[in-house]
């Protein structure tokens, strides 16, 4: 009896499930304690934070070294930014349309002053600038400053001209590929080490956020925070159902497949944790290697289908709630505007309220103050956010992989039956001699 217990509880997903629950009550009986947990949530979340840079660079040198066709490599970016555009528009379609339906805002009448939080967001958007700001910001400094700051999109920058200019070089640079896939297997072990801590960071995260701001804070805009669920629910199972289906996938087998990170994703609130292990177990279920190094971390910033949902219907929220009633062209101009900057920022504190400050300066048409309203329960309603940006960056690779024959449907369907074969670190333990497991 008591096997069978320790043996349900040894999946990371039961144990950060338990976290969660525990974290919850934890932070409503005692706030207090709740708060003081803070720093194992950081902690945590920074050790893994650690790998996303290393992880990423050995995965897409080692990949674009099988590729041995530059005009794949092109190909392949080519229908992936097609794709996260069409699909993030769909996302940004449905969360203005769902809050012109549901009306989260009417009747709150929210005063219409700058308070100095948001200033402090808006003086952020201007620095943040525009299109032609954030495409220089993608440049990096130094080789190693993206590393360093964790910029996820500078990183990719990084790895695809190494692994370009490798796979051009030809024989001569065979050692050095070789060191960068001994690196990557060093690093998917560390990874490994790291994801014991999981249930204890979920933990810290979870209790954080519930012991700060209690359950009161929810009651007067619950209306806002259930539409947001509900509607990247309904994204996730409609939209990217549909579209996993036509490509001959379940989205419940692939709900299934990311089950551990959606759980680590909701304890912690960052969609960047699960980045390392997407990396890992995506190859292992029969995407390409070159395919999965590009178009995942690529989706990071390109393809935040739960951020774009947020930020139309967190728009039209603030149209409601101030008592500025938009026509529908100054709805579809938000919605171009939408378009460009609901993109990129992932790594920037405060990301959402930054880019939604900066829709607001673009489009001239509502009040800042009305992101006062939106502060208290941002944290709330990251999680939707992140889980369907995690969900939808997992069907996009898997997508874009059978598009470009890129997937293979026998490995797929071995890990849905063992999602531990063909691990790193799996095969480091099979690798090691019996004497020093």
């Amino acid at each position: 009896m008591a096997g069978t217990i320790l043996r349900s509880l040894r999946p990371i997903y039961v144990q950060v499930l338990i976290a969660i629950f525990i974290a919850t009550i934890v932070g409503l009986v005692w706030p207090d304690v709740g708060r003081a947990m803070k720093p194992l949530g950081d902690g945590f979340i920074s050790l893994l934070k650690i790998m996303i840079g290393p992880i990423i660079f050995t995965t897409v040198v080692t990949g674009l070294t099988q590729i041995r066709d530059l005009g794949r490599l092109g190909r392949v970016l080519f229908k992936a930014f097609v794709y996260f555009e069409v699909v993030s528009t769909i996302a940004l379609v449905m969360g203005m349309v769902a809050a012109n339906v549901m009306e989260p805002g009417a009747g709150l009448h929210a005063g219409k002053e700058i308070t100095p939080v948001i200033a402090g967001f808006q003086s952020s958007a201007a620095k943040a600038g525009g299109f032609v700001e954030f495409l220089l910001a993608i440049i990096p400094k130094t080789f190693v400053s993206p590393f360093a700051e964790g910029e996820i999109l500078q990183i990719l920058i990084i790895s695809v001209m190494f692994g370009t200019a490798a796979l051009l070089v030809g024989d001569k640079a065979k050692q050095v590929i070789s060191i960068v896939a001994e690196v990557q297997r060093i690093s998917f072990r560390m990874l490994s080490f790291i994801m014991i801590l999981a249930p204890l960071g979920a933990f810290g995260a979870m209790a954080y956020t519930v012991g700060l701001h209690g359950g009161a804070t929810l009651v007067s805009l619950a209306k806002l925070i259930v539409l947001v669920y509900a509607c990247c629910a309904v994204f996730v199972f409609v939209v990217l159902g549909a579209i996993a289906g036509f490509f001959g996938f379940s989205i419940l087998s692939i709900l299934r497949m990311v089950r551990e990170e959606f759980l680590l994703v909701l304890g912690t609130s960052s969609s960047e944790v699960a980045l390392p292990r997407l990396l890992e177990k995506l190859e292992r279920a029969g995407c390409e290697r070159s395919i999965v190094g590009l178009v995942l971390p690529t989706g990071y910033s390109f393809n935040t289908d739960g951020t774009s949902v947020y930020m139309s219907m967190a728009v039209i929220f603030i149209s409601q709630v101030t008592d500025t009633p938009m026509t529908i062209a100054q709805q579809l101009s938000i919605l171009a505007i939408l378009l460009f900057t609901s993109k990129g920022g992932a790594a920037v504190s405060g990301a959402g309220f930054v880019k939604l400050a900066a829709t607001l300066q673009s489009s001239q048409t509502l009040p800042m103050g009305g992101l006062g309203v939106l502060i208290g329960v941002d944290r709330f309603m990251s999680e939707a956010r992140s889980i369907t940006n995690m969900i939808g960056n997992a069907v996009a690779t898997l997508v874009i992989a059978k598009w470009e024959n890129g997937f293979d449907e026998a490995k797929y369907k071995a890990f849905m039956k063992d999602p531990n074969i063909g691990s790193f670190t799996s095969a480091a333990d099979e690798a090691q001699p019996q004497s020093v497991k």
